[in-house]
């Protein structure tokens, strides 16, 4: 009888873990909050990009995740860089260079599964509000598919008249204080839909909520509490050199032919170097108020543990520096981002100073949540650095810029080749502002030679209907947006 008890007994322990096991509740997916921000350099606290730049909110996302400090874009352009982290696949891939077309308008993307389209596969409910595809790049008949729900995305606020006459006088192409009222603005707009969203989401789904807000991309308007903070005597200005491109190819120039941002040689002629430089900083605290509000949000929902926070900006912006505003080059200024993950599973107040591309977002949103591996994907995840900032990373960062024209940047070195084999190479360790081509150093080769290795094998021709910002050769001549380069017509 003691002996049966004795059996019975030690069955009875040998079943419990099972029948723990089998009524203990499986633990639901890892959320996303997918937050992309324009135009936004790394000029932000965490990054030390300017000594004035006043980014609470995403600092605050940086101290409890891991900041990938060396982070770069695929292009640096709006279309290109969007479709590239939402396909997975780089510029040189899909042959998608210019801000036109968008993706589903290219053939061989017509069926490609894109990160949102994934993610809904896979049971998630999926929003999107404000710029997270480039403007009009998908058209409504797709939209269903990227997107279980697509929320507002309006465009900036104009005034009657423009603050700023540049030389190609577009109405984006400008900077002040405007609109009176914070609510007044886009991005608050933008960031209430999403509020509004994650205080309505539905019962028994993990969520993939998209955020895009549109500062600090021009033009560069914030009300005057903004301004407030950079009195317009105490900003302090890029460390820009008569030299800055001593030592560049001249084909460098064509990255960026006739463009409407204004070079840095008219912005001092017109005394609006220091504006732009102030609207630009003012801009970027007012978006980072807005992040602050989107977080809060999540957190008011009760789920902010489980889920993952990722943060990125399409590609960076000049402010004078390499004589230049705006993007479209393959320099640090152009390819340098923030790219910021928090959440579960990831370590806290970690920063990884080995490169990183947007192209990885997707594979490692998809290793983080434990969804199965998306193929063909030419990203690689981050998850060992979220783990440990110091673990191992052999990729590169590769940037692209119109077809064959690619910068290989590592934890030292950014090496640059054009289209027209003209090339530069830079030493990060000595020379962070990029100013010493060493390309054409002989003890250079070896360097070279090895960066070299990096560049991609594939460099697909602009997909038909390219179109804005778009650099081609024909016949043995080269053509900006159509237009055949005169060299002589430079403008400096």
């Amino acid at each position: 009888m003691h002996r049966l008890a004795f059996v019975l007994f030690t069955l009875l322990a040998l079943l419990t873990p099972f029948a723990r096991a089998a009524d203990a509740p499986v633990p639901s997916p890892p959320n996303v909050l997918f937050i992309v921000i324009d135009d936004l350099n790394d000029w932000v606290g965490c990054l030390g990009g300017h000594p004035q730049a006043r980014t609470p909110n995403i600092d605050a996302l940086a101290a409890r995740g891991t900041l990938f400090a060396n982070a770069h874009c695929q292009a640096p352009l709006c279309n290109p860089s969007r479709s590239s982290v939402m396909t997975g696949l780089r510029p040189s891939t899909t042959g998608i260079y210019a801000l036109r077309p968008g993706i589903r308008d290219v053939a061989a993307l017509r069926d490609h599964v894109t990160l949102p389209e994934y993610f809904g596969s896979r049971g998630y409910f999926t929003f999107t509000c404000g710029k997270v595809y480039h403007d009009g790049s998908i058209a409504p008949k797709d939209r269903p598919r990227e997107f279980s729900v697509w929320g507002p995305a309006p465009g900036m606020p104009l005034p009657k008249e423009k603050f700023v006459h540049t030389p190609d006088d577009i109405r984006a192409m400008d900077w002040g204080v405007f609109p009176e009222h914070d609510e007044d603005q886009a991005d608050w707009k933008i960031c209430s839909a999403a509020v509004a969203q994650l205080g309505s989401l539905p019962a028994g789904k993990p969520f993939f909520v998209a955020c895009g807000f549109r500062l600090p991309h021009v033009p560069c308007f914030a009300s005057q509490k903004w301004f407030d903070l950079f009195p317009l005597d105490e900003v302090e200005l890029p460390d820009v050199r008569p030299d800055e491109r001593s030592g560049v190819p001249f084909f460098a120039w064509y990255l960026h032919w006739k463009l409407p941002e204004p070079r840095l040689s008219w912005l001092k002629k017109a005394n609006q170097w220091r504006p732009l430089v102030r609207s630009y900083l003012a801009c970027t605290t007012f978006m980072d108020s807005q992040v602050g509000r989107l977080l809060d949000a999540l957190q008011a929902t009760g789920r902010a543990d489980n889920t993952i926070v990722v943060l990125w900006s399409d590609n960076g912006w000049h402010l004078g520096q390499k004589l230049i505003s705006g993007k479209n080059s393959l320099w640090e200024q152009s390819t340098h981002v923030p790219l910021i993950f928090a959440g579960p599973g990831i370590a806290r107040a970690a920063r990884c100073d080995s490169p990183a591309e947007l192209l990885d977002i997707y594979p490692t949103l998809v290793d983080l949540c434990a969804l199965p591996p998306r193929p063909g994907l030419e990203g690689h995840s981050l998850a060992p650095q979220l783990k440990d900032a110091s673990a191992p990373r052999p990729w590169p960062a590769i940037t692209t810029h119109n077809q064959n024209n690619h910068t290989i940047r590592t934890d030292r070195w950014r090496y640059i080749r054009y289209a027209d084999g003209s090339q530069e190479l830079y030493d990060h360790k000595l020379d962070p502002g990029e100013r010493k081509n060493l390309a054409n150093d002989p003890q250079s080769a070896a360097t070279i030679q090895k960066l070299a290795r990096w560049l991609p094998t594939v460099n697909a021709p602009p997909v038909p209907g390219s179109a804005d910002r778009l650099l081609e050769q024909k016949n043995g001549q080269w053509y900006w947006e159509g237009k055949l380069i005169d060299p002589g017509q430079l403008e400096d």
